[in-house]
This record gives structure tokens, C-alpha cells and sequence, in this order.
């Protein structure tokens, strides 16, 4: 590629990763032809297109001290500046009570290396809740002054707003293969994959590590009294009978949960599980009130795209010659993970148009 050229892009997926990724390609490749092609887009509702459904807030599961934690400050950071900016994103800032039933020596949260918990400097201020702020058979909590959380519907209009603005091309169309559609844009100079678990069905693609982590949650009307915080309380860091209940920016509801159903591809609504739900909220979060008293809006059934080994961000040399850079497989930390996952695939793409210019 000349030096002179302007590379072309194309983004396959446009949930929260592939809208990020392509938004992010733009601050840096102002003047290039970018095109995200996708079988769903924000407004659409399918079990197929996971973003629509998750909670969603920034409460990092990362503890690696090294690139997992990376990508989640540099999205804290980053919606900070949208929150601030931008006040009909669909995102807020909001204080969180995280409450286990274990001690915190036992609960996975603590980064090894350290000792501690990265994000303490992040959220201001980190205080432990007293026994009398504890529900009943909790062992310790914390109270963390400020964190987000996203109006997923929102948020993602908002997205595609802001690259519709910025001239990034929208085409919906599926595909099986990645060579199938670059066959359909051969100027292609790159193509980032962000097909989450569409990357398991991709014929030249099939990553056996990529697994469905079914959710299920309900979608409630906001209590007539504002909620000051978000909820959650779990056995440790990642637990299937996690609870948590996430009161959402403008006239989002409230959305409570949760479930983790590894390698569960079924879409239908679970009502027993539903209702424990309910009851698990309501205790944890006592201005909801009672179950019976909830104005349910919807129940909400969602596939998180998890991956063996953790999310795909990795460049690829396709056999006909374009790079690929793939970006995918980030389970239920896509929306606090989504900016910092981007810029390391902007950083992929970097590398690979200098590769090829020198070639």
C-alpha cells in the first residue's frame, strides 16, 4: 500500500465491540472508507445479537495486572469523557454496593500480584460496608463511591448515531465465511472480526473456545423513591447464582439479575427462575419493595459470547492476503471492556498496515 493511500475497513458486527471498534478506527483514520457490515443492528432484538441485553455497568472482573485490567481503565476512563459530554449517551455515574458471602480473601477479586483491588483508585473512594449495612449472611461488602452504568438501548443508538455521523457505512447482510465477504468488498485493505459467537459458526473462522454464557434477567419499572446505587452480591468474583440489580439512566427501567448458564443456547424464558430472581433483588435491594409489587416490563434472555483463554483480540494473515484483526469473545465485560479492547485492536491494525507497506 502506498504511503499516500487511505486504507479501507471493514468491521464485521455491530454490537457494542464492533460500533467501538469502528468509532476508534475513525479517530485515528479520519479520511479511510469504513464499512460495518451486520445481520443485526441497535434496535433489533434477537437472541442472536447479545448486546441489547446485557445489564450493563463497568464493575471489572479483570484481576490479570496486566491486559485485561488495561482495556477496563481505559474504557472507565473513556466514559468518564462520554458521561460528561454526552448526556443523552445512556450513560451515568452512580455509586454500587458489592456485597459476598465469602471472605475477600476467597473470592477471586484481588489481583495476585498486588494484594489489592486495581480499580480502588478509579472509583474514588472504596469503603467497607459495616455489619449493619450487610444483608443477612453476607461477610463483608464494599461501597464504591462512583462507578457507571448504561442504558444498553440507549447507548447502542447512540453508537451508531455517532458513526453515522462520522461517515461509517452501515450494510446489513449475513454471512458464513469472513472469505465470503471480503469476496463482496475485495478493496478491502483490513477487516476486524467482531462477530462474537457468530465467529463459531464462521466456516473459515470456527473457534471451538467460543461458548454461550446463557443470562436471563427482568426488566422493572424504577421504584417511585430514585435509587442511589447499583446492587450486587455474589458467592466470589464470577458465580452462576450472582445477584444484581442495576437501576438504569434515563427512563431505563431498573434491570435485575442474574443467571450464568455455561454452554445453555436456549432462548425461552425461564418463570421459576425469573421469579427467584425477583426474590433475590428485593432482598438485596430493599427500596424495590416486594416481588409481588414489581411492574415487570419485560424478561430478558441473553447468550454472552465467552471464550476459553479469554477474549480474541489477535491480527490473523488471511489467505488472500488481508489482515485480519480479530476482536471478539468478551463474555459479560464487553460494554466496561469495549474501548480498551478497541484501542488494542487499533494498535493490531497499525501493525499490520506497516507490515504491508513495506511489502
Amino acid at each position: 500500500m502506498a504511503s499516500n493511500d487511505q486504507p479501507t475497513f471493514l468491521v464485521l458486527g455491530a454490537g457494542v465491540i464492533g460500533l467501538t471498534t469502528a468509532l476508534v478506527l475513525r479517530r485515528q483514520y479520519p479520511n479511510s472508507s469504513i464499512t460495518v457490515v451486520a445481520k443485526y443492528f441497535p434496535g433489533d432484538r434477537s437472541i442472536e445479537y447479545t448486546s441489547p441485553w446485557a445489564g450493563a455497568n463497568w464493575s471489572s472482573f479483570a484481576h490479570d495486572n496486566g491486559p485485561l485490567e488495561k482495556y477496563d481503565r481505559v474504557t472507565f476512563n473513556e466514559l468518564i469523557r462520554i458521561a460528561k459530554e454526552y448526556p443523552d449517551a445512556g450513560v451515568g455515574r452512580i455509586g454500587m454496593w458489592g456485597v459476598y458471602d465469602a471472605p475477600i480473601e476467597d473470592v477471586d477479586i484481588l489481583t495476585e500480584e498486588t494484594g489489592k483491588l486495581w480499580y480502588e483508585d478509579l472509583m474514588e473512594e472504596v469503603r467497607p460496608l459495616s455489619k449493619e449495612e450487610l444483608p443477612e449472611g453476607a461477610v463483608f461488602g464494599l461501597d464504591f463511591k462512583s462507578t457507571f452504568r448504561v442504558n444498553t438501548q440507549v447507548y447502542l443508538q447512540w453508537l451508531l448515531a455517532q458513526a453515522l455521523n462520522k461517515n461509517i457505512d452501515m450494510v446489513r447482510r449475513e454471512y458464513s465465511s469472513l472469505g465470503e465477504l471480503l469476496s463482496d468488498f475485495p478493496a478491502t485493505t483490513l477487516l476486524v472480526n467482531a462477530s462474537a459467537l457468530g465467529s463459531l459458526k464462521l466456516s473459515d473462522v470456527k473457534d471451538t473456545n467460543l461458548y454461550p454464557t446463557r443470562g436471563q434477567t427482568v426488566l422493572v419499572a424504577e421504584p417511585k423513591t430514585p435509587m442511589e446505587r447499583l446492587y450486587f452480591r455474589s458467592p466470589k468474583r464470577i458465580d452462576p447464582t450472582t445477584t444484581y440489580v442495576f437501576p438504569r439512566p434515563l427512563g431505563g427501567g431498573v434491570i435485575l439479575g442474574g443467571s450464568r448458564q455455561e454452554g445453555d443456547w436456549s432462548p425461552e424464558v425461564d418463570m421459576e427462575l425469573a421469579k427467584e430472581i425477583m426474590r433475590r433483588c428485593c432482598e438485596l435491594a430493599p427500596e424495590l419493595g416486594k416481588p409481588e409489587d414489581l411492574q415487570v416490563i419485560s424478561h430478558n434472555v441473553g447468550l454472552r459470547p465467552s471464550r476459553k483463554g479469554g477474549p480474541r483480540i489477535e491480527l490473523e494473515k488471511w489467505s488472500n492476503g488481508v489482515p485480519v484483526v480479530h476482536n471478539y469473545g468478551h463474555s459479560g465485560a464487553g460494554y466496561q471492556s469495549s474501548w480498551g479492547t478497541a484501542e488494542r485492536a487499533l494498535e493490531l491494525v497499525k501493525k499490520a498496515l506497516a507490515l504491508n507497506a513495506r511489502l
